[in-house]
């Protein structure tokens, strides 16, 4: 890109990212967005929550500075940053739910990670990038050489230079990195996989623009309809075969193998027990990166599965009303052959026996639509009963009902099985114990056959225990024997 006078006027009247940080409010909103969302990577949150920790840091700022300070509600600050003048936030709705959902856009990612880089840097390494910046070369000449000869020569070359390291091993001469080159590698590897986190954002940003062109080719579609169904074939195959979406898919193919999981794990573990490291204090997400990764990538991996499935609902619903039209139209000629076969073998009617209506658009205006009918509230009293009213039944049932949270208990079984390729009932409860009792341990059985892929081995038995308080205050120990559940992760 070229950076002339025309082009950074413009990107500074209309890029987002520019106009947040001229904005007079960007340490509130680079600060608090950076906190619910980059921080715990965090993908996307419900309105309510994002209102709530709006206005507890909001409070807090007016403590600190003045009550006047920042008088707008928390609302009306998210509805501002999301509005497509601001475009810092990006408001939409689940499927299926009535609930605002807020994310954070690729600009003020990039905002961000910019404001990152103003600070200063104690320790700053070229040898680490350059030798990058070799491996790069390499592997690009590498995978273009089509001579079969010199990618023999160059992985003869490699292979001497492999066996000559290892005969200096052999005999006692074991070289290691000093702390300088230790620290150097390890401050690119913290920027790189931080960077890598916040792609995710433009990536998933790269696949909702791609849809959005896809559909708005398909609403302007004056062919046949042959050709549409094709156009929509082809588009939903550009999608998938783009360069972001190549791309993304040879990452995660990488990332998902269970033996590259269990390297990282490995690796980092040894890295960041190292006494420079730990010298340095790092981030202790940085222990656990590669699941932000898997959990970033899952998120943007559903992404796309929808927007292919709103191309096949597209279609699907194209193809039912074609089907529909066309049964009316049989239906109505087969009432009017039945109406008139009793004059056919002596007075053939005069009229037409059939009339079909000529193509006309019939278009769907949005003032036609009815409007929303929120539901009726419902009306409590507070006044107290008459002193002749019947006996109210003791209200301490009421506080007695359990309640098990399924979604708490997915959430477990999800964090198992990213550790692990499969994992046993009895094990998870070992390592997350029954609160509710034998109701949470139904629930546990019915995830395994509703949510997610699970075996029973029926030679083998195993037992479960959980304590309840009884009514006088003391603790019983409840035992439970089952066969053998076993949740596998899900290829």
């Amino acid at each position: 890109m070229a950076l002339d006078f025309t082009t950074l006027n413009s990107m500074r009247q209309h890029n987002p990212a520019w106009r947040l940080l001229c904005s007079d409010h960007a340490p509130l909103i680079l600060s608090f967005l950076h906190q619910v969302f980059v921080r715990p990577n965090v993908r996307s949150l419900k309105a309510e929550d994002m209102a709530e920790a709006l206005e507890d840091t909001l409070y807090a700022l007016r403590q600190q500075m003045e009550d006047t300070a920042f008088p707008r509600t928390a609302r009306d600050y998210l509805e501002d940053w999301a509005s497509p003048d601001k475009g810092w936030l990006r408001k939409f709705y689940q499927h299926g739910t009535e609930n605002a959902v807020f994310d954070m856009t690729p600009a003020t990612e990039k905002a961000l990670s910019w404001l990152e880089q103003l600070a200063e840097r104690s320790f700053v390494g070229t040898e680490s990038r350059l030798r990058t910046l070799f491996d790069l070369l390499r592997q690009m000449n590498e995978g273009t050489q089509s001579d079969p000869e010199q990618r023999l020569a160059d992985l003869r070359q490699r292979r001497e230079e492999i066996d000559a390291e290892i005969a200096r091993i052999q005999s006692g001469d074991v070289s290691l990195m000093d702390d300088t080159g230790i620290k150097e590698r390890f401050s690119q590897f913290t920027r790189m996989a931080r960077d890598l986190l916040a792609d995710f954002r433009e990536v998933e940003h790269n696949f909702r623009r791609l849809d959005r062109a896809v559909r708005e080719r398909v609403a302007l579609w004056d062919g046949t309809k042959g050709a549409l169904l094709d156009e929509i074939l082809t588009q939903h195959d550009l999608i998938n075969n783009s360069d972001q979406g190549r791309s993304f898919q040879a990452f995660w193919n990488f990332l998902m193998s269970s033996s590259r999981q269990e390297e990282l794990s490995q690796q980092l573990d040894h890295i960041l027990s190292l006494p420079v490291i730990a010298a340095l204090h790092p981030d202790p997400r940085l222990r656990r990166i590669h699941y932000d990764w898997l959990e970033a990538g899952d998120h943007t991996q559903r992404t796309v599965a929808q927007l292919s499935h709103r191309l096949r609902q597209f279609l699907d619903d194209q193809s039912r009303q074609e089907t529909r039209r066309i049964m009316d139209i049989l239906h109505n000629i087969e009432a009017r052959a039945l109406a008139a076969r009793p004059y056919l073998p002596d007075y053939p009617p005069d009229e037409s026996l059939t009339e079909l209506e000529s193509m006309a658009a019939t278009p769907d205006l949005i003032m036609e639509r009815p409007l929303y009918a929120p539901p009726l509230p419902t009306l409590l009293s507070l006044d107290p009963l008459p002193d002749d009213a019947a006996e109210v039944a003791d209200p301490m049932a009421l506080y007695e009902q359990v309640v098990v949270d399924r979604l708490r208990l997915t959430e477990n079984i999800q964090q198992a099985l990213i550790e692990a390729q499969q994992v046993s009932l009895a094990a998870l409860l070992r390592r997350y114990p029954l609160e509710q009792g034998l109701s949470e341990l139904v629930a546990y059985l019915q995830l395994s056959s509703e949510r997610f892929e699970s075996l029973i081995d029926e030679k083998t038995s195993d037992h479960v225990s959980w304590d309840i308080m009884s009514a006088d205050g003391s603790i019983i120990t409840r035992n439970a024997t089952l066969q053998r559940v076993i949740f596998v992760r899900s290829a």
